[in-house]
């Protein structure tokens, strides 16, 4: 999806350049559409489709700010976007889950320089909605094992038992509940069957998958196809990006003693309290979520979605332009725009650290 026609307020690449310019701008100095860019070419990037709204409102005030660029992200997936990437179709990709260790053994990136590391930057801090259309109930509150009994296919009315212990108060109809779940490869699958499996293990007894693990239910074709069939339902029941969630109903997670709503305060406070994964490359800031977290106020299905790139590019053609536009995404800038656009948590500045110390890695 080329995205070159929205604008936005302009940001300059670099955290040199964006403080220069904020100075000038306080000074009275040059506007935005008046500030020179030497940055010119195209950017190919392909995957995640939770990431669409940020990455418009990253492209459009990138390419405001340096017109003689272009950046197309294709919302394909994270599946496709990692193979896409692999394949060497796209000069970075962006994905629900960092690529597996496994995966990192078998190397074969095309775009990048044989025998170098990849980067995976967390750029994208985003809580996952579990979303439902049952008339005449907005929220509920649910634990870890009835949420993975229903998406596994042990819950199937609304009025079940263990939904009304926890909603005391709460009319659920005689209905018969509908899960939906992706039918792509999908990076927030992933995430979700993953904290089913940490969160309830007795229940949902699959590992975490990017492909859906069982039979039955509805499949949806990526983010928006989940959405519109929740939407369109009556009964259902899905996973999204919160940003998606729109006027659907929503779960309260039971975190501890409490039910916590997702925000991105709570998804930004389960990311602080995670560690990095063990044994990767200075560049791979890959995080391990905690997902079984009872420290209060944390919201614990949450993507972290990866911008990636290649430590080294076996041709530099685009080196500046991929550094520059990650630099901008890392910004508080970025991270603002993403946020207002999506709704997504902005990155804490000790993270940015370490984000910025990785981007200023590649060549």
């Amino acid at each position: 999806m080329n995205l070159k026609r929205f604008g936005v307020p302009a940001v300059i690449a670099t955290a040199a350049v964006l403080a220069l310019s904020s100075c000038a701008s306080n000074e009275g100095g040059a506007t935005p559409e008046e500030s020179a860019s030497s940055l010119a070419g195209n950017l190919v990037g392909a995957g995640a489709s939770s990431q669409d709204s940020a990455q418009q409102a990253w492209i459009a005030a990138f390419q405001t700010a340096n017109p003689d660029v272009t950046i197309d992200y294709d919302p394909s997936g994270s599946g496709a976007g990692r193979e896409t990437f692999l394949e060497g179709a796209s000069d970075f990709a962006g994905s629900d889950r960092a690529f597996k260790d496994e995966e990192l053994a078998e190397g074969g990136f095309a775009k990048c320089a044989p025998d170098t590391d990849i980067v995976e930057l967390p750029l994208y801090i985003s809580p996952i909605a579990v979303i439902f259309n049952v008339e005449g109930v907005d929220t509920l509150n649910l634990d870890a094992a009835t949420i993975a009994g229903i998406f596994a296919g042990t819950i199937v009315n609304w009025n079940d038992p263990a939904i009304a212990a926890t909603n005391e108060g709460v009319t659920l109809p005689d209905l018969a509940i509908t899960p939906v779940h992706r039918s792509d490869d999908s990076g927030t699958t992933e995430n979700f069957t993953e904290y089913l499996g940490a969160a309830a293990p007795d229940v949902w007894t699959f590992e975490a998958d990017g492909v859906w693990p069982i039979e039955g239910g509805e499949a949806a074709q990526g983010t928006s196809g989940l959405v519109d069939a929740v939407t369109n339902g009556n009964g259902t029941i899905g996973y999204a990006d919160a940003s998606r969630a729109g006027d659907l109903g929503t779960v309260a997670v039971q975190v501890g003693d409490e039910f916590v709503e997702y925000s991105p305060e709570a998804a930004a406070a389960i990311v602080d309290a995670s560690p990095l994964a063990e044994g990767r490359a200075a560049g791979d800031l890959a995080i391990e979520i905690d997902r079984t977290s009872t420290e209060a106020g944390v919201y614990p299905i949450v993507l972290v979605s990866y911008l990636i790139a290649c430590q080294e590019y076996a041709e530099p053609d685009n080196v500046e332009l991929v550094k520059s536009y990650l630099s901008y995404i890392a910004s508080a800038e970025g991270q603002d725009a993403a946020a207002e656009a999506a709704g997504s948590a902005p990155i804490s500045d000790s993270l940015r650290e370490q984000v910025v110390t990785a981007i200023d890695s590649i060549q």
